[in-house]
């Protein structure tokens, strides 16, 4: 073998050794975001956001964008949030991170974004999780899929992404873990809870070190939301007497997913008498009536989430191609456009359990932390509801009804149960923390503190 020979064998050599040990970048650090397009130049926080496989065998994966907190908050010693939006449908994404608890929102340019001065990142480090598969990014090679999703097979899910995301970050196992959500998540996060409750049962050291959840205007018992929202509608003069006499005697006791013809027909007429109000902020005008109706339907029931015009600029902002070159999303090429919410997922849910009054129990058994809040200006899953519905619970009171305050004003009222706390915030719609930012942060804080809400002015 001549020279030549010889020291081309060694780098050939040598080049492979090292290809096969260094594994080139970790999945971790191929999911790192390098830069958002158009976001500012403050940005003082890690970003990660790709997709973890949850059944290989259909082809199931799930988008998630991880924002953890500023370097100058420690964010090695913050706990976990995983934040999910309901719909069921919607995009966490979209609402939760874009346009509410995240670090950056969407300016109305549909391009550019804008520092969240309330984030929730400041407190802990969020995860956000489009879910089920066919929302958002979250796709599924096995198109039955988006047909068949409901209750069960979403928290399987949900649970798999976290197995498997807990591995690709290691550094948060152990880590205290919360999660939170609104709406139609009123469903997706006790039953998670749950579920990773049950499966931690006898593991000393779990990976997943669940502590507790947060769930506000949250969908809960079907009984108990119909006759709080009907309740909240008339007393509020959106309706007319009888036909709050009719919804109370035709919707009642039946099922929310799938109401008989005359609830319907109630429904319907509630609906004409309410005119154009905005249904998830009651006082604030409407962005754009006519498509988001179209779009999503009014109340069958409890769909869709609330339709500022945020969400006109997180349809353009998460279709821009050198956006989702950013997010390492849309890998597979998505035959259908990013959704805000997806009509297919929402429109066939197969599976919907009457109440998760029966979790909450378990889970407030177990003594994990429970806190439940409200916006008073949301008719669509209302303050009415979820007092009837934690009424139903049962529970010692340990701090009767009381104002919390802000600044010297009232933020709202809040009542703390034996295992459970009861928040509400003035002025607030369906998504809190869009139309009352501040009051939300100081919420958040209150329950990772697991401190009750003030009774005198506080600072932030």
């Amino acid at each position: 073998m001549g020279n030549s020979s010889f020291f081309f064998f060694v780098f050939c050599f040598i080049f492979l050794l090292v290809l096969g040990t260094c594994d080139c970048l970790s999945d971790q650090e191929k999911d790192r975001i390098d830069q958002l397009p158009g976001q500012p130049s403050n940005v003082d926080f890690e970003q990660y956001s790709g997709y973890v496989t949850v059944n290989e065998e259909a082809g199931r994966a799930l988008f998630y964008w991880l924002t953890e907190s500023p370097a100058n908050r420690d964010p090695k010693s913050r706990p976990l949030l995983l934040w999910l939006n309901g719909g069921p449908g919607c995009s966490s994404v979209a609402y939760g991170a874009a346009e509410e608890i995240g670090p950056l929102h969407i300016n109305s340019d549909g391009r550019t974004l804008f520092s969240n001065p309330y984030s929730w990142n400041k407190l802990a480090n969020l995860l956000f999780l489009e879910s089920p598969a066919g929302v958002g990014y979250s796709y599924s090679n096995t198109t039955s899929d988006l047909y068949t999703f409901g209750d069960a097979k979403t928290a399987e899910d949900s649970y798999a992404f976290l197995v498997n995301w807990f591995e690709r970050f290691p550094q948060y196992k152990h880590r205290d873990f919360y999660i939170s959500g609104e709406s139609y998540a009123g469903h997706y996060v006790p039953q998670l809870s749950q579920l990773i409750y049950e499966r931690n049962k006898g593991v000393k050291n779990p990976v997943i070190n669940f502590k507790g959840f947060m769930v506000g205007n949250a969908v809960t018992d079907d009984y108990n939301d119909y006759v709080g929202t009907f309740e909240y509608w008339w007393t509020h003069g959106l309706i007319s007497d009888s036909t709050y006499k009719s919804l109370q005697k035709t919707c009642e006791g039946s099922s929310s997913e799938h109401p008989p013809v005359e609830c319907i027909r109630a429904l319907n007429t509630a609906e004409m008498e309410q005119g154009r109000i905005d249904p998830y902020s009651i006082y604030t005008r409407p962005c754009s009536y006519t498509t988001s109706l179209k779009r999503r339907g009014r109340y069958p029931w409890m769909r869709g989430a609330y339709d500022p015009c945020t969400e006109n600029y997180s349809n353009q902002y998460f279709n821009l191609p050198e956006v989702q070159k950013a997010f390492h999303a849309n890998i597979t090429k998505l035959s259908y456009p990013w959704q805000t919410c997806s009509d297919i997922v929402g429109g066939y849910w197969t599976d919907s359990p009457l109440s998760m009054l029966p979790i909450y129990k378990e889970l407030i058994a177990a003594g994990l932390r429970v806190w439940v809040f409200s916006g008073d200006t949301d008719s669509v899953v209302p303050l009415t509801a979820t007092r009837y519905s934690i009424d139903a619970l049962n529970l010692s009171t340990i701090a009767n009804w009381y104002p919390w305050y802000d600044n010297g004003k009232v933020g709202g009222w809040s009542q703390i149960y034996d295992g459970l706390t009861f928040v509400t915030v003035t002025g607030a719609g369906h998504e809190v923390p869009l139309h009352r930012p501040r009051q939300a942060f100081i919420l958040f804080r209150s329950f990772l503190e697991n401190k009750a809400m003030e009774r005198s002015s506080i600072s932030i």
